[in-house]
């Protein structure tokens, strides 16, 4: 109760995360591409989606329970991976890996997390997913799906929305490289944030340590041109034909905002496709991804998942009611870590459900697929 009486929103563990973290760390995690207009873009496009409010409907408990790809959650949502996740807070990707097997949701991790999926995927009690930024070499993209498979992770995600480095100059400002390194500018940050230097001095300062075993490289390297970059390609059909038969399980194929490719994704093979321009972080000329999910949902019949904006439990049964069937956050999960350290993510998790089941109430959905009928249609307002 205290907790959610000091952060009942997610603006409030973003102003606590801020203060907690040092500010090159901030900008990493905060900022977009650009003049951030996508970013700002995203938000306002979801706020356009309006709810019609319902009354006389009687008393009743929100379902908030789903499907996904032949498995059962408790709640629509999951952990979206992030390029270096122990950055942000020590041991993110185990922290956040533990709430997603303690809970039932899925776990994203990412091909430059600090940690490797031999570490992560015991911790996630079979949620785990994994990112696949696409290595260039055949013989390295065999032996990272090799080892994401046999540490338990049934899903992989064919990142598609980084066909090359965006420029990220509010990131660059921050004066972040890869690996890191504390220049004196930086050392005055960190000297600002006992509690996130403690808990780095005990780990060391993290790096991509996926990639030790495929890389000599020794940096500094810009934070938008690291070693991740280096090895990876921009994938082609060919590549994902390719990939489709190297990879036995779940295959979801990441930044899809044209319905173009969208029959040829199912003719391939895909289990599903996720919606995302990447949070606004690489292109700073791209719709809002909520603009371009219902046009994505008329496509296919394979299940969509949506990212990039969300806030809170609003947001999330915005993108339900334009057809996602599930949502996926990076950002916030990180800010809960930053403001509260392990006890971050439980608490979004419940925030995130309090605030669904409040906003089913007002709406008259008892369950979420009760959401789009009481959607505002343009000319209703």
């Amino acid at each position: 109760m205290e907790l959610n009486s000091r952060y009942p929103g997610l603006c409030d563990l973003k102003a606590r995360a801020k203060a907690r973290i040092p500010h090159f760390v901030w900008e990493y995690l905060d900022s977009g591409t650009g003049v951030e207009a996508t970013q700002a873009r995203n938000r306002r496009m979801l706020d356009a989606v309006l709810f019609q409010p319902a009354i006389l409907e009687g008393e009743g408990a929100a379902d908030l329970s789903c499907s996904l790809m032949g498995r059962d959650y408790p709640v629509p949502f999951g952990i979206a991976p992030l390029g270096m996740s122990g950055l942000i807070w020590p041991k993110a990707e185990k922290l956040l890996a533990a709430h997603a097997g303690t809970v039932g949701i899925p776990y994203g991790l990412s091909t430059v997390a600090t940690e490797v999926p031999e570490e992560v995927g015991p911790v996630a009690g079979g949620q785990g997913w994994f990112q696949l930024y696409p290595p260039r070499d055949p013989g390295i993209r065999a032996d990272m799906l090799a080892r994401a498979r046999s540490a338990g992770f049934e899903v992989l995600i064919l990142t598609c929305d980084v066909p090359i480095a965006s420029r990220r100059e509010r990131q660059t400002r921050g004066g972040l490289v890869q690996p890191p390194r504390l220049t004196p500018r930086l050392l005055a940050q960190v000297a600002r944030c006992p509690v996130w230097a403690a808990g780095m001095l005990r780990g060391g300062l993290p790096h991509m340590k996926f990639l030790d075993k495929y890389s000599q490289a020794t940096g500094p390297l810009p934070s938008t041109a690291h070693i991740g970059y280096l090895l990876r390609t921009a994938p082609d059909w060919a590549y994902l034909e390719t990939l489709r038969k190297e990879w036995a399980g779940k295959l979801v194929i990441k930044g899809v905002m044209d319905p173009a490719p969208v029959a040829r994704l199912e003719a391939m093979g895909v289990d599903a496709l996720w919606v995302s321009n990447h949070a606004g972080r690489q292109f700073d000329g791209a719709p809002a991804s909520i603009e371009a999910l219902p046009a994505i949902r008329a496509a296919t019949t394979l299940p969509v998942i949506f990212d990039s904006g969300i806030e809170g439990g609003l947001d999330i049964l915005r993108a339900l009611a334009l057809g996602a069937d599930f949502v996926m956050m990076g950002r916030a999960w990180h800010y809960a870590l930053g403001a509260l350290g392990a006890a971050g993510p439980a608490h979004l998790h419940a925030m995130l459900v309090a605030d669904m089941a409040s906003c089913m109430g007002q709406v008259g959905a008892r369950d979420l697929g009760g959401l789009a009928a009481r959607l505002v249609r343009p000319g209703q307002a």
